[in-house]
């Protein structure tokens, strides 16, 4: 097995091996891959921590021994947006990037050296309630929305939901559909409570949108931005226009 790591803040994972092709998702610094195929300056690849396959340029990679690419538990970003050190170069890394390998403040992968202040990472999940929920949410507040995007840079409604999930050890798949088989079903808006997800379809009944509540009666989401918007048991209310955005499907408690 060949495993790697992310080397860039953000590296686009593409449909095809080449720079015209769709953007599916991202890797995050220090995310860990299996590489698959190689296609000239491309690889195939599949991330280790949600199965999502795709393209990636092999300059945004570093090879590591499979020890550090399957770390469970990383030291996680903690704040908006990192300083590390990478063979003493700084380099602004994202909020939810993972740093596998870190002791005492510093990490070897392959060929690089990562140096990171104590006060940027976190080791071990947060507890899972109301006020660690509402402060990691928030970090993703206004962040813009990008089709496949999975940061605070620029992020999906799944890749939001996915990676807030990551900060309290409970693992979601990349895409909403996938992500709404995981969990507890509610069967009502009003025993909802801070932490579960609501799930929205289109007229066909396929899932397309997904958001986090924080009450029975708000949401927050990625659509057009990170935001919070008011929420019923037919979907989403626009909170400045009063506008019906999202229909509900259903709702679970991961």
């Amino acid at each position: 097995m060949n495993n790697a790591l992310c080397i860039v803040p953000v590296a686009p994972v593409r449909k095809e091996p080449q720079q015209e092709s769709e953007i599916t998702s991202q890797l995050l610094f220090g995310e860990a891959v299996e590489l698959l195929a190689s296609h000239g300056d491309w690889v195939e690849l599949v991330c280790l921590y949600d199965g999502y396959t795709g393209y990636c340029l092999r300059n945004q990679l570093t090879e590591v021994s499979e020890t550090i690419a399957l770390q469970d538990q990383v030291a996680l970003v903690n704040t908006w947006s990192g300083v590390m050190l990478v063979n003493e170069l700084p380099m602004h890394v994202p909020f939810g990037s993972a740093i596998p390998g870190l002791q005492n403040g510093e990490a070897i992968w392959g060929d690089h050296r990562i140096k990171s202040s104590s006060k940027l990472v976190m080791e071990g999940a947060y507890v899972f309630e109301e006020e660690s929920i509402r402060q990691v949410a928030f970090v993703y507040l206004n962040s813009a929305y990008l089709w496949g995007g999975r940061s605070v840079f620029g992020i999906d409604c799944s890749g939001f939901v996915q990676g807030l999930m990551r900060f309290f050890g409970k693992k979601l798949p990349r895409n909403s559909a996938n992500q709404a088989m995981v969990g507890e079903d509610l069967g009502f808006l009003q025993e909802s409570r801070c932490g579960d997800l609501a799930y929205f379809d289109d007229e066909e009944g396929k899932i397309i949108h997904v958001g986090l509540l924080l009450n029975d009666h708000e949401i927050i989401h990625a659509a057009g931005k990170v935001r919070i918007d008011n929420i019923d048991g037919a979907g989403i209310l626009h909170s400045e226009t009063g506008e019906r955005t999202h229909r509900l499907r259903m709702i679970k408690r991961i």
